[in-house]
């Protein structure tokens, strides 16, 4: 279950001490959590993290005020060794139990650190020092026989990637080998548009990365992108959720997240998905907790973006929905499960319910504008909508906000729940007109016009662009009486009984066809294999 409303413990009386590596967005859920598991929560901030410190939902703001942290640990000069040994006296006279990734910055750190004190975490041998560079995690799909993006990561423009970039045919994706949202990367139209960008990621510091990290130039992977969330424990893999973005055009970015939509698993794409994602989790050396891997379904089949190897991000905003979907669980929970519950790691199945025990999604919000915020009403608008069950109210009053470009730059996203999906679907159009119309919120010295076009100016020329050029070939937000998603859950037990039988008899060929995950050969099928044999 999600816990809320279960009690703390009290850092100065818990014996046992979890330490959260980077705990900003999600990864704040994860000490939330932890500590209402009865233990004490210490934060080792990397050098990478960038200041993200406060990028966490008001909740986690909440509890670091009520409760928090045992100790804020900052990454000390000396390596691994130092940062052991000052995470070790943090501790005190308690016992270090646990070690978990909060946030993509951690992702290095986390590794060594658990490698270095034989906690529960994830090799870092065999080149696997820095798993979330995206040109090695491609590297090794294709080293293991599976299909990979055709792509090239360097520091320098001028050699092969220049010549790599010769050999394709426009759009390129240019983007750092280290990032989180999408931040930094574009479509480049043109060799001109590749350079320029190449080199603006090479003198830029990014939100999150380390300087001077390589930029990768790759192909542009045609198809709907998917994000598929699993938890691993000692090998085995079991998934969490399936999603689907929704990205688009806006404010001239190409990726700008409007939204996520939760998978079924008896849809058509959702086995290969799982099963394709489970060898790249292999293929990069995954063994131990959660990933978050972004995949694309391309007309010769799902082929990965990235692994982000940590629980799914924005805020962990989709924790309540995730929760109602499966009847108790969602990834954060199931991530600290893996390392310090067995019993409810053995209770959660290998993949999610069929059907889901709820229905729902994520709207992810976009300003169109940017200024200083005087007044929010659209959150308030937005609280009174049939299908609302929570908001991550991501912006408040004094704040600064920009034209959204990215997911670090969306100015919060709520859940909207209802039995009719066309109220859903209303409701979500309701969304949408109060930010083209600059009504969600009430800037300092603009004044709301009539509604906006931007986004829909930027679909119709890239549409165009792909004609000319291919031939047309936390401030978690309860709804007074509102019922939660939870307490839906809870009235449909009935049909949850119904739907036993039906629902075993469904997974059973699934859990059968994801079995043995290590053989690809089983894994995929002999039609997946063949086509991951193609480079």
């Amino acid at each position: 279950m999600e816990e809320r409303g279960s009690s703390f413990a009290p850092p100065k009386t818990a014996s046992k001490v979890a330490v959260v590596v980077d705990p900003f967005s999600t990864g704040g859920m994860l000490s939330v959590v932890l500590s209402r598991r009865g233990f004490a929560v210490m934060a080792l901030w990397t050098n990478e993290c960038g200041g993200n410190e406060e990028h966490v939902p008001a909740e986690v703001k909440a509890w670091r005020k009520s409760i928090g942290y045992l100790a804020e640990v900052y990454e000390p000069e000396g390596g691994t060794e130092a940062i052991a040994a000052a995470v070790k006296k943090a501790c005190g006279t308690k016992t270090l139990s646990t070690i978990i990734c909060g946030g993509e910055s951690g992702v290095k750190v986390c590794d060594a650190l658990c490698v270095y004190l034989n906690f529960r975490g994830n090799s870092i041998a065999n080149g696997m020092e820095n798993r979330r560079d995206k040109q090695i995690q491609q590297d090794n799909l294709r080293n293991s026989g599976i299909r990979a993006v055709k792509g090239l990561a360097s520091t320098e423009w001028e050699g092969p990637v220049e010549t790599f970039v010769d050999s394709q045919t426009f759009p390129v994706v240019v983007k750092p080998v280290e990032s989180a949202g999408s931040e930094g990367v574009k479509m480049c139209k043109s060799k001109e548009d590749a350079k320029a960008h190449f080199h603006l990621l090479m003198n830029s510091q990014r939100a999150i990365g380390s300087v001077g990290a390589a930029v990768l130039v790759q192909e542009f992977l045609r198809g709907d992108e998917y994000v598929c969330d699993h938890v691993s424990k000692d090998g085995k893999h079991k998934t969490i959720m399936l999603w689907k973005y929704d990205k688009r055009l806006a404010n001239g970015s190409q990726f700008v997240y409007f939204g996520m939509k939760p998978i079924p698993l008896d849809a058509p794409e959702a086995q290969s998905i799982i099963q394709y994602t489970r060898c790249a989790i292999n293929a990069i050396d995954i063994t131990n907790g959660a990933t978050h891997s972004e995949i694309m379904m391309t007309k010769d089949g799902p082929c990965l973006v990235e692994v982000n190897c940590r629980c799914h991000g924005g805020n962990g905003a989709w924790m309540p929905l995730s929760s109602g979907l499966t009847g108790g669980y969602n990834q954060v929970t199931a991530a600290i499960d893996a390392y310090v519950d067995p019993k409810r790691w053995a209770a959660i199945p290998s993949i999610p319910p069929i059907p889901f025990l709820a229905g729902g999604l994520e709207v992810m919000f976009v300003s169109y504008v940017e200024g200083k915020v005087v007044g929010c009403p659209g959150y308030k608008k937005i609280e009174k909508l049939k299908s609302f069950s929570s908001m991550d109210a991501a912006v408040g009053v004094g704040d600064n906000i920009v034209k959204t470009i990215d997911l670090l730059t969306s100015t919060g996203s709520c859940i909207l729940s209802h039995p009719d999906p066309k109220v859903v679907e209303a409701d979500t159009a309701f969304i949408r007109k109060l930010e083209k119309s600059n009504k969600m919120f009430i800037l300092d010295g603009v004044t709301p016009g009539p509604e906006r076009d931007s986004g829909t100016s930027d679909r119709k020329s890239e549409l165009q662009w792909a004609f000319e050029h291919h031939g047309a070939s936390r401030k978690s937000v309860r709804g007074g009486s509102r019922d939660s998603l939870v307490d839906r859950v809870n009235e449909s037990k009935m049909l949850e009984a119904q739907m036993k039988d039906i629902y075993e008899s469904q997974i059973s060929s699934l859990h059968k066809a994801v079995a043995g995950a290590g053989a690809v050969s089983v894994l995929l099928g002999a039609g997946l294999v063949a086509m991951a044999m193609k480079k």
